[in-house]
């Protein structure tokens, strides 16, 4: 890759003698900017924003974020309180809103917008909104721009963590606006003229927050206002400059000239007022728009530039490094400093300030599959900090999140909490003091069933699964065979972390509970199935009914579910061959389906029937792994060739370019290790599983400064199957690729 020449040195916040932890961070978070190589150019943040609620490609929206910022950004074509905030087919826009949204099944919270309007005066969503095209539209994750053909107005954004800046281009005009939405369930705003600045809150939630929950803002502007209005219930404006209610905005109008521009700062915090100031002051300060910009950038391309990636490919490139992008927003710092440069934080938990790291908006069904383990490999320092985040989320609430956003949410299921925490410990990112409350938390997952704040969190039907080995069918607890599984899988990570604490006696237990899953194996079908409480398995069956005991798939999807025993389960199906079958069994029948648990054909059933590729459904996550158990069935070459398949055939830099959902960056972090040529299909085990690399040449800036290289040779041009691997210089045999050999320099080469 081309290196860029110099673009600016910019003054560190903090001085370099003997810095505090917390002013450390800090600097981490606003680093100087320096010598570039422009990976953020191939990012494509409208890649899967053209999905709707019957049909997912992604159901993302362009964030204009910085890497695991606060406060993301984002254009919105819906309306207030849609999930859908961003769709590409969308002709109109509506605002520019601070949002918190992880998924648009889990809604947003504390968001608001800006608007700007030219001409007659209007604030309804629906009369303020101006047609867009895409065409005259920028999107890049530190910046976007856009121009609103009704008003002749151009929008700019560029992030920090906790802070952004907006500019707008008006024409010529005695009646240009800026039109600030505070939106509904509760918000204020005041207009401070003398000091051009508006400040106020927003409560907006979709849940999981306490009732003392707030989002202040504060915004000032470069330009005095000449009229100033705010609204309250019922839309009616007011020529008042402050006003509270159920749902409140402000209005500043000026006189502008044309090609004038108006430049505005904001900021919000869930802290007060007077923190959303300091965080004003502290990450934009007297920066320029391009100041701003320029940091935003540095931030992206040191966090992308972890993957350098030399290829002729420019398509490829670009899907890659789209990918990375969504890989590394999620979960959100949700953390702040205060006047004396601490690390405080506000509890979504039990609605105080309390000191340290936290973090939210990530659901752990889906990340722990592949973007916590991408984390412990290229992000260690970040991995660190989300676990103390963590420590701190089951000092604050009695008990780990599995589904949070910003609090305890009631979404999905499982204990896979259990995985990310193990993972992370075992690649030397968890310190003991914090592994020992972990470890304490992880067990009262797996023993305690009263006092969970909601079914998401610990384990539910745990006292059935310890006294039966699984969750029935018939106890009126759904999902029971995914929940069997995925707790079996938690309690081979509790005994891996309990094993390298030195707790035999735990490690034990939870290693010998870690093979429940066969509780839930029908020898006769040899797929999983439902059992009733009196061991007999439930009839009828159907192993393409989805839901029902399974969670968001079938039978064919959820099977596959015992990543810490491959080995039993191919002993359980009859051995390799038979193993091998069943996976071909997937992808070679029909994409026939049984919806009737739902009542209708949800989206993750409809994209896999489209996709031809039997009842593989790679949109969902349960089966994401699959193609890669090909090579315990020693059949690797059928693995690559799918792997080749799903990348080329399922992901593009496109609106269109997912197959289901995005989901915190999970189905993206699938993406980026397949690329690699390597995946985490056992998190909390020491090794990655080999598959088909796409790249020429991958250079992995590893911690300690060291590197290791991925190399593809082609000795036959007529093949895309990889025939041997060699690891620094010798044969590797086997298809496991140890984690250990990360930790220091190295190179992995592919010969086809």
């Amino acid at each position: 890759m081309k290196q860029l020449l110099l673009i600016a040195t910019l003054c560190s916040l903090f001085s370099c003698s003997n810095p505090a932890p917390e002013e450390k961070q800090l600097a981490q978070e606003n680093p100087p900017l320096t010598v570039q190589t422009s990976y953020t150019q191939y990012v494509n943040p409208l890649m899967g924003t053209d999905s709707k609620f019957s049909l997912s490609n992604g159901n993302t929206y362009p964030a204009i974020a910085v890497p695991w910022g606060m406060h993301f950004w984002t254009p919105q074509t819906n309306k207030m309180g849609d999930g859908w905030t961003y769709q590409y087919h969308a002709e109109k826009l509506v605002g520019f809103k601070q949002t918190h949204q992880p998924s648009p099944w889990i809604n947003d919270y504390g968001a608001f917008a800006l608007m700007p309007i030219v001409g007659d005066l209007k604030i309804k969503e629906e009369e303020r909104a101006s047609w867009f095209s895409h065409k005259a539209e920028t999107a890049a994750p530190h910046y976007y721009k856009v121009y609103l053909a009704d008003y002749d107005t151009s929008v700019e954004i560029t992030p920090t963590s906790r802070a952004a800046q907006f500019r707008f281009t008006f024409p010529e005009t005695d009646k240009a606006y800026l039109l600030l939405d505070a939106y509904f369930k509760g918000s204020m705003v005041q207009i401070l003229p003398k000091e051009r600045k508006i400040i106020g809150y927003a409560r907006n939630n979709s849940g999981g927050v306490p009732d003392n929950f707030h989002n202040y803002f504060v915004l000032t502007f470069d330009k005095d206002f000449e009229s100033v209005q705010t609204w309250g219930d019922g839309f009616k404006l007011k020529n008042t400059p402050d006003n509270q209610g159920e749902h409140t905005g402000a209005v500043v109008g000026f006189r502008t000239k044309r090609g004038e521009q108006v430049t505005v700062k904001v900021a919000s915090s869930f802290i007060s007022p007077e923190q959303a100031l300091l965080n004003l002051q502290t990450e934009l300060g007297n920066d320029t728009f391009e100041q701003t910009q320029q940091k935003a950038l540095a931030l992206w391309e040191s966090q992308l530039g972890r993957i350098q990636v030399e290829d002729e490919n420019t398509d490829r490139l670009r899907t890659f490094y789209s990918c990375l992008y969504r890989t590394l927003l999620f979960p959100r710092t949700f953390y702040e400093y205060n006047d004396k440069g601490e690390m405080v934080h506000y509890s979504p938990y039990n609605g105080k300030i309390e000191k340290g790291y936290m973090y939210t908006d990530n659901g752990f069904w889906d990340t722990f599959r592949a973007v916590f383990p991408l984390f412990n490999l290229l992000y260690p320092e970040m991995n660190q900090q989300m676990m103390k985040g963590l420590v701190n989320a089951y000092k604050e609430s009695g008990w780990l999140p599995e589904w949070a956003s910003p609090g305890h949410r009631d979404c999905m299921i499982g204990s896979n909490s259990a995985s990310i925490i193990a993972d992370s410990y075992l690649k030397g990112n968890i310190a003991q003091e914090d592994a020992e409350i972990l470890l304490e938390a992880m067990l009262k997952n797996a023993t305690q069933e009263i006092g969970r704040p909601v079914k998401s969190v610990g384990r539910e039907g745990v006292s059935y699964y310890n006294s039966l080995g699984y969750v029935p069918y018939d106890v009126k607890i759904n999902e029971n065979v995914a929940r069997t599984l995925e707790y079996a899988y938690a309690d081979y990570c509790i005994g891996r972390m309990a094993e390298k604490m030195g707790k035999t006696a735990i490690a034990k237990q939870y290693y010998e509970q870690s093979k429940r899953y066969k509780n839930v194996f029908d020898p006769d079908t040899r797929w999983m199935r439902g059992k009733n409480k009196d061991g007999k398995f439930q009839s009828p069956f159907n192993p393409l009914k989805w839901g029902d005991a399974f969670t968001e798939g079938n039978s064919l999807h959820y099977t596959w579910s015992v990543f810490q025993d491959f080995e039993g389960l191919i002993q359980l199906m009859g051995g390799k061959e038979a193993f091998e079958k069943k996976i071909d069994e997937v992808f070679e029948m029909p994409p026939l389906f049984d919806d009737s648990y739902y009542g209708f054909t949800i989206h993750e059933i409809r994209e896999m029937q489209l996709m031809d590729m039997g009842n593989y459904a790679h949109g969902n996550q349960p089966i994401q792994h699959l193609i890669y158990l090909y090579n315990y069935a020693g059949k690797p070459e059928k693995a690559q060739a799918k792997l080749r398949e799903v990348m080329d055939k399922l992901y593009a830099a496109t609106p269109d370019g997912y197959c289901g959902d995005e989901d915190n960056g999970q189905t993206s972090a699938w993406y980026v290790f397949s690329a690699l040529g390597f995946y985490p299909v056992t998190p909390a085990s020491d090794v990655y599983i080999l598959g088909n690399p796409l790249f020429k040449t991958v250079s992995l800036q590893l911690p300690e400064g060291n590197k290791f290289l991925i190399k593809s040779v082609d000795r036959n041009s007529n093949s895309s199957l990889v025939t041997t691997v060699q690891l620094n210089g010798k044969r590797l045999e086997g298809f496991e690729l140890p984690f250990d050999v990360f930790r220091e320099n190295g190179t992995l080469t592919f010969f086809r």
